[in-house]
């Protein structure tokens, strides 16, 4: 009974400093961009009378969701480094993983919490579609972006670096999309969007191989980030 009172309370106490962390003023205004972003794309598209579908509720999500991930999984290296909490994470064995292992599902949450919010007004006012399903579809590509910012943050371990090298591959990913439209290895693949020269069954073979590839690079990237983590000279310098 005792040791389950002690991990409760450790763990109370990381989800109490993470909130901390990720509810800084910065993080409300990437809040708010999100929203507007996501509002503005609705609006062209139904000023411009298009017809919404459940591929453009996806496209129109996933922006507004990297802009949320931004802050906490970029700066949050930077942030604990200025307030000198990593002396504190590093002088206690092993403590820091789990730090940033909550941190990490706590983003991660929010960030769900906030595409099945938006993803339920899409279904409310644009098109009835199944709100779990597209919020599900959505957090791969959103996790494989979030594990690969908290990854380069170990590496470059500044939130202004880190912010220029993401922004930097987030483009050239992009640039890739196109060519890479049917292709397992299409980041911003969209599983409702069929092309018109693939049948139904390749076009869901393709969708498993390229959900396979997010969760295998989601794996990596996280795993490479904790791992830098045990390189104590590198953060303290």
């Amino acid at each position: 009974m005792k040791v389950l009172v002690n991990m409760w309370m450790t763990l109370k106490n990381l989800i109490r400093y993470n909130l901390k962390i990720i509810f800084v003023n910065r993080f409300i205004w990437f809040l708010l961009a999100a929203m507007i972003f996501y509002i503005f794309i609705v609006f062209m598209r139904v000023w411009n009378n298009n017809i919404p579908d459940e591929a453009f509720v996806y496209n129109a999500l996933i922006f507004p969701g990297i802009l949320l991930l931004f802050f906490p999984t970029v700066f949050g290296i930077q942030t604990d480094k200025d307030a000198r909490v990593l002396e504190i994470l590093f002088g206690i064995p092993d403590y820091r993983y789990k730090v940033w292992l909550v941190r990490l599902i706590m983003i991660f949450l929010i960030v769900f919490v906030f595409v099945l919010i938006l993803a339920g007004l899409s279904s409310f006012g644009l098109i009835r579609l199944n709100v779990f399903e597209m919020a599900g579809q959505l957090m791969l590509p959103l996790f494989f972006f979030g594990s690969m910012a908290f990854m380069i943050s170990t590496l470059v371990k500044s939130g202004y670096g880190t912010a220029v090298i993401l922004i930097i591959l987030g483009l050239f990913i992009l640039t890739l999309a196109e060519p890479l439209e049917s292709s397992m290895w299409n980041v911003f693949l969209n599983p409702f969007q069929i092309p018109n020269d693939l049948n139904e069954i390749v076009w869901q073979n393709i969708t498993f191989k390229n959900r396979i590839f997010l969760v295998s690079s989601i794996l990596i990237f996280t795993l490479y980030g904790l791992f830098n983590l045990q390189r104590r000279e590198g953060f303290m310098n």
